[in-house]
């Protein structure tokens, strides 16, 4: 049986607490990222997709490089986010994302968590990085669906 996306943010939640959690599934072929889950679909609706790099060197860090990207203030998340007005409207101020990647090394997706400014920390995102791996299957099955 395959862990749902919203199994994934329940344990995400109860892990290391979230605000806003979304779920982006990297599509390659469009250098898009599209949004498949979202803890806010009011505010992050699913079906929305990102293809504009907000800050150098993020893309190539968390879907190329596939290394989690921790931003531990408001600052950190201003500089990551377009949105980042919306984003503070929702209590948020600190952001980890997460690359989700398949077995076969290619990268799926990738996890956003984001909750108060000062509620991560190194030890938040090596447990945001050990939840990925649940993701997997319910993004190999979305990708299936494209």
């Amino acid at each position: 049986m395959t862990v749902s996306l919203s199994t994934v943010e329940d344990k995400t939640r109860a892990t290391i607490g979230v605000r806003l959690f979304t779920v982006l599934a990297w599509v390659p072929e469009r250098q898009a990222l599209r949004r498949v889950h979202s803890s806010h679909p009011r505010e992050y609706p699913v079906g929305g997709e990102k293809t504009v790099e907000v800050a150098a060197g993020w893309l190539a860090r968390c879907v190329t490089g596939q290394e989690p990207y921790f931003g531990a203030d408001s600052a950190a998340v201003r500089e990551i986010f377009a949105d980042h007005d919306l984003i503070a409207g929702l209590g948020c101020g600190a952001v980890i994302n997460v690359p989700v990647v398949d077995d076969d090394g290619n990268t799926l997706g990738v996890l956003n968590i984001l909750d108060a400014e000062g509620s991560y920390d190194d030890a938040s995102v090596e447990a945001a990085v050990s939840l990925a791996p649940l993701a997997v299957p319910a993004l190999r099955e979305l990708k299936e669906t494209w």
